[in-house]
């Protein structure tokens, strides 16, 4: 498993210990969540992406390539 050290604030450290916050798995959470959040991101932006360039096929096209992928099976 892989380290990192992260600069706090003497004041925050201080309440962090105070409180008993678990400072490792607190900022381990905090960054899966944002890698999550930055994945989905850019799946959705593909997604959308994907959709624009669906969205400039003409119909006819779509449905000439449907029967003759019917056709072939």
């Amino acid at each position: 498993m892989a380290s990192i050290t992260v600069r706090i604030p003497d004041e925050l450290k201080k309440q962090l210990e105070e409180t008993g916050v678990k400072i490792s798995q607190v900022t381990r959470k905090a960054l899966e969540n944002e890698v999550r959040r930055i994945q989905d991101e850019k799946a959705r932006e593909a997604a959308e992406k994907l959709s624009q360039l669906l969205r400039e096929i003409p119909d006819e096209e779509i449905i000439k390539a449907t029967r003759e992928t019917r056709d072939q099976r």
